[in-house]
């Protein structure tokens, strides 16, 4: 069978995906953090998601990203499945993106939202624990960071938009290079097909309880919903909140995206609200003054919101 290895080095350099050997070849993925001291990476902080079929040692996916988050594994999975379809699994490191590493976890079902996605699309997924597998990452890890860097320099590379540019034909580059044939040239991904809605399947998704007000509460943002036929309804009744990376945030009920508004009980009054409003511009300022005093947060349980754009959940 065919899997991935979502596979992390342990230094915390790059992120990579190796495949592992069995009688098809496997992916898997993982990543790099790039220091800088000594390398031209795209970004200080940049980390490079990369998905290494071990059976053949080719490179089947690279992405820079700025962070580690779930929504950038989102990403960068949905672009790989879009371009060789479903593994029958993946093989990662315990990586909090992975696996829930809480040793007093005793609620949801064990799975991440990641795993979760992983699931709805029929793909396992395994985490390595032997250090035979953890080896295989690092050997993978100095050759790709040495090459790639090497070529990072070469460039001149310092965004990572121009790093992206650079990786497809790095990519082909390497596999001429280094790939190998497999025992068995069958190569088992499964295509997608027309329920496999990428869109949807990788999502954040967290379920609440609507109030008798209709109201309920994600990232300490209050959503209203308009009231109607349907939505009236709803009182006590579990909702699912469906967070994207893109920045959408959908409200669904048996399949059905409910209206809604919001009031956010973190977002800051503007200095230029208080421009605007000369009657209130004292009391504005005042309050103001006091939100920044306070300097609350998102909820911890919420996404990190590295890697998705054009979200509502801004603090300032």
């Amino acid at each position: 069978m065919r899997e991935i290895r979502l596979l992390r080095s342990m230094s915390g350099v790059w992120k990579r995906s190796y495949g592992r050997p069995t009688k098809a070849p496997p992916d898997e993925r993982g990543g790099n953090r790039h220091g800088r001291p000594n390398t031209t990476a795209p970004h200080p902080d940049s980390t490079l998601l990369v998905y290494v079929d071990d059976a053949t040692s080719r490179l089947m996916h690279l992405k820079f990203v700025e962070t580690e988050s779930t929504f950038d594994y989102f990403q960068a999975t949905r672009e790989y499945l879009e371009a060789h379809g479903k593994p029958v699994a993946f093989y990662s490191d315990k990586h909090g993106v992975f696996r829930v590493n809480s040793a007093g976890a005793v609620q949801g079902d064990g799975m991440t939202q990641f795993g979760r996605s992983l699931h709805a699309l029929n793909i396992d997924i395994l985490c390595a624990n032997t250090p035979q597998a953890k080896g295989r990452v690092e050997r993978a890890n100095k050759t790709l960071q040495d090459r790639l860097v090497k070529e990072l320099r070469l460039q001149g590379i310092n965004t990572i938009a121009a790093g992206n540019e650079l990786l497809p034909g790095f990519l082909a580059d390497y596999n001429a290079r280094f790939g190998k044939e497999p025992r068995n040239p069958k190569n088992l991904h499964r295509a997608l097909t027309a329920g496999d809605d990428l869109a949807d399947v990788f999502a954040w998704r967290e379920e609440r309880t609507v109030s008798s007000n209709l109201t309920l509460q994600y990232d300490k943002v209050v959503f209203l919903l308009e009231p109607n036929e349907i939505t009236r309804e709803l009182r006590r009744k579990r909702v699912t909140v469906i967070d994207y990376p893109d920045g959408r945030l959908a409200i669904r009920y048996r399949g059905l995206d409910l209206p809604y508004t919001t009031f956010d009980k973190l977002r800051q009054v503007s200095q230029a609200t208080i421009v605007e409003n000369k009657h209130l511009g004292a009391v504005l300022s005042h309050i103001r003054d006091k939100q920044i005093e306070r300097a609350e947060a998102r909820s911890q349980s919420a996404p990190r919101r590295q890697g998705q754009i054009g979200h509502m959940f801004k603090v300032g």
